[in-house]
């Protein structure tokens, strides 16, 4: 493959044309990103999407890479003076790397091996004297070629086996033949250590199992794998196990390809030996190489949906610009309160006892109705870690002693995953020098109730806990997904310039950490940005990151009102024709969805911006600085259910979706461990990818199925008949993690309100 057919393969991988992957390709190198592209390049593109071009971006890196490795592949074996015109073919055929190494594999120069030996005692003699004359005994051939490494008959044929076994290894359309073959018919079987029973019981379910390798779900895949190295698990590939001795068809292919067809007593020799190769040497090594590529898939998948449910995470409804307090819930080390502004900013902070050793309740309970009268504090985020459904009631009871018809603060159990990353994080330092470790993770956790993006951007993602073995998965593969990810919702829903955190800034397309810093050290220094433009006087933002980051960042209030909108400057003048066009003043055209819908789009089409550019204006025009996030919405736990304990099937809960897996859904009902609705367990119908039922942050109503308190696995449904028992779903869930894996945020009853601390003056007599 040469590098001019990269775009013709990718064209037909991502559903488009190769004209519209060179293009895009030119933007790439050119320094544009994703997200500038997908949204302010479309004519270019032709209107490719952020999901085409992250996966043109990921498999231009591979081909690229391909090509590279092809380039030097050809240099070695030319450079040994070894190049035919059917190995050049063959190289330039190879559209894999794996296919290219295989190729190239007699070529590599590799340490000695028994073969090597063997060669030079003269026994490549003996093997080409078999194959000639099937019709002589190999025993007496061998009697010719004894030597002082190999003193006896014996000896010599083990030799010429070594010959004939690396000839075999190194047979490329052999290998592949073996490959499909062992992916097709092979078997993965798992069988626990003995004597780690009780120690790998988490990997029960994987004792004694077996499943077509074809079959391997990633979920599984990386249960086993991540038993085996625990050391509780013994892993292999079964291949052909009913077949007799020497005839299995990979035994047959094996003795094939060295053309051991006829019945001579040669023949015979040649089949065996190459019978022995399969079993000692090729088995083994495609099996090294089938298991790390089902490993590498099962992670690819894994990185997916960590991804799929980061996204949701991320995008999950801000509870909005409310004045919010946090609660990271403890039992010795007590409560932590910290209160922020509408803004975020920090105004309070706290930490109180309620609970033993201190037992003060009415003390905590007075303190933190203090601060919600002094701070108007209309939210209430309480951490979902230990002690959460404690600190929950007694937030429940303090707001029960409000008087009927009082205002009240809307109480929310929030996930806490990442908080404690961030507490002790530079970051978190610099921005809370004085200020504990342990409260600092309280404004983090009230914050992330006001705008879940903005704040989650300041963790590190696979620390946020919405994925599976993300500790199993390649970290430099789980990385780069992630940051994707996190790069595509920022600039999604844009930032707002004069409020937004260096960490939330630094994931704009065009900006990185650098210049986010140098952003807010401008901002800090002379006030908000009155407009755009005026970016480019930052120090170190010239007009190329201008370009890329411009339509991504919003300025509220400004004076060109066109800056509050994800409209590019650079298409200014298209709108303000549009504007013109209606006879109104921008600011009151604004909005208006009615007079924007009598233009004819194809009217105001130019040279540069096409009918993509106009149509996303009128659409921006119609509804200026949408937020693509749903609106905020909160699930309810049920009261008396705090513990796995307090579960019996046939209880209906409500709870939050926390991770979606292929084999299911987990969701929080508030006892401390996720539950799973298993996969066949969400729908009346028959459902194929969970993702397209539900996805993290959704609030969905469950039923217990089963409760296993031991093993800390709860089976839940979704269907209205109740659903089938979940020891029909262990096995699916495999290795799951028993720790829970926390999602975006929960609730409990509803309200707001500012006279809190008047009323409740009556009840604590304060």
């Amino acid at each position: 493959m040469s590098l001019t057919l990269i775009p013709r393969l990718i064209a037909t991988e991502i559903g488009a044309t190769p004209a519209q992957v060179t293009s895009a390709v030119e933007l790439l190198d050119g320094g544009a990103t994703v997200p500038f592209i997908a949204r302010y390049r479309k004519e270019v593109t032709g209107g490719l999407d952020d999901t085409q071009l992250r996966k043109l971006e990921e498999r231009l890196g591979y081909l690229r890479e391909l090509e590279a490795r092809r380039g030097a592949i050809v240099a070695s074996i030319t450079e040994q003076g070894k190049m035919t015109e059917a190995l050049a073919k063959a190289i330039a055929g190879a559209g894999t790397k794996a296919e290219l190494e295989d190729i190239y594999l007699p070529y590599k120069p590799k340490r000695r091996t028994k073969a090597m030996i063997a060669r030079e005692a003269g026994l490549q003699g003996l093997y080409d004297a078999i194959v000639a004359d099937r019709s002589a005994d190999p025993l007496a051939l061998a009697g010719g070629f004894l030597s002082e490494g190999f003193p006896d008959a014996k000896a010599a044929l083990e030799g010429a086996r070594d010959i004939l076994a690396e000839g075999l290894s190194e047979d490329a359309a052999l290998l592949g033949r073996l490959r499909d073959h062992m992916r097709k018919v092979g078997k993965l079987s798992a069988k626990v250590v003995a004597g780690k029973e009780a120690a790998g019981a988490k990997f029960s379910d994987y004792f004694a199992h077996s499943e077509e390798f074809s079959r391997v779900p990633s979920h599984r895949a990386l249960a086993m794998f991540r038993g085996r190295n625990e050391e509780v698990l013994v892993l292999d590939l079964e291949i052909d196990a009913e077949a007799p001795r020497g005839e299995s068809p990979a035994e047959r292919a094996c003795g094939a390809a060295v053309g051991a067809g006829g019945n001579g007593p040669g023949d015979k020799w040649l089949r065996e030996a190459a019978a022995w190769a399969w079993r000692v040497k090729l088995k083994t090594s495609l099996t090294l190489d089938l298991m790390a590529e089902l490993r590498e898939a099962a992670e690819a998948e894994a990185i997916r949906v960590f991804a799929r449910n980061l996204k949701d995470l991320l995008l999950a409804a801000p509870a909005g610009g409310k004045a919010t307090m946090g609660l990271d819930p403890g039992i010795r080390t007590g409560v932590k309160v910290a209160v922020v502004d509408a803004t975020g900013k920090l105004v309070a902070t706290d930490t109180v006892y309620p609970f033993q050793p201190r037992m003060d309740l009415k003390g905590a309970q007075v303190a933190i109705a203090r601060l919600i009268g002094q701070h108007g504090v209309k939210l209430i985020a309480i951490g979902n870690g230990t002690a959460s459904r404690e600190t929950e009631k007694l937030v429940a009871d303090l707001l029960a002693l409000l008087p009927s018809g009082a205002e009240k603060p809307v109480k929310v159990v929030v996930s806490e995953a990442g908080a404690s990353v961030y507490s002790a994080s530079e970051l978190a330092a610099r921005e809370f020098p004085e200020l504990d470790v342990s409260l600092r993770g309280a404004v983090s956790i009230a914050r992330r109730l006001q705008d879940p993006l903005a704040e989650l951007v300041k963790i590190e993602p696979k620390a946020i806990g919405v994925g599976q073995y993300q500790h199993d998965v390649d970290q430099h593969r789980l990385a780069k997904s992630l940051d994707a990810v996190v790069e595509d919702a920022v600039n999604g829903v844009g930032v707002d310039l004069n409020t937004a955190s260096a960490p939330l800034l630094a994931r704009v397309s065009g900006v990185g950490p650098g210049l986010a810093e140098a952003i807010v050290a401008h901002r800090d220094q002379n006030g908000p940005f009155a407009a755009r433009k005026d970016l480019l006087k930052v120090a170190r933002l010239g007009p190329k990151a201008f370009e890329q980051a411009a339509g991504f960042l919003r300025i509220t209030g400004g004076k060109e009102p066109l800056d509050a909108s994800s409209v590019h400057p650079e298409a200014y003048d298209v709108a303000r024709k549009i504007v013109a066009a209606c006879g109104r003043d921008i600011r009151s055209l604004m909005g208006d969805g009615a007079a924007l819908k009598k233009l004819n789009p194809a009217a105001f089409v130019e040279e540069r911006f096409g009918l993509p550019t106009v149509m996303d204006i009128l659409a921006e025009l119609e509804k200026p600085g949408r937020d693509p996030r749903p609106s905020f919405k909160t699930a309810t736990f049920t009261d008396g259910v705090e513990e796995i304990t307090d579960l019996r099937p046939g209880m209906v809960l409500e709870g939050t979706v926390t991770n979606v897996a292929a084999f299911g859904a987990f969701v929080d009902i508030g006892v401390h461990q996720d539950g799973l609705v298993h996969v066949s367990q969400l729908s009346d119908t028959f459902v194929k990818d969970p993702h397209a039922v539900v996805k993290a942050g959704d609030v969905v109503k469950v039923r217990v199925v089963e409760v296993d308190v031991n093993r800390k696995r709860i089976g839940l449904t979704m269907k209205s008949d109740g659903g089938a028992s979940a020891r029909d779903q262990a096995k699916e869930r495999g290795g799951a993690p028993a720790k829970p894996v926390r999602g975006p945020m929960q609730s409990g009853p509803q309200g707001g309100g500012n006279a809190f601390a008047d009323a409740l003056k009556g009840k604590f007599g304060r």
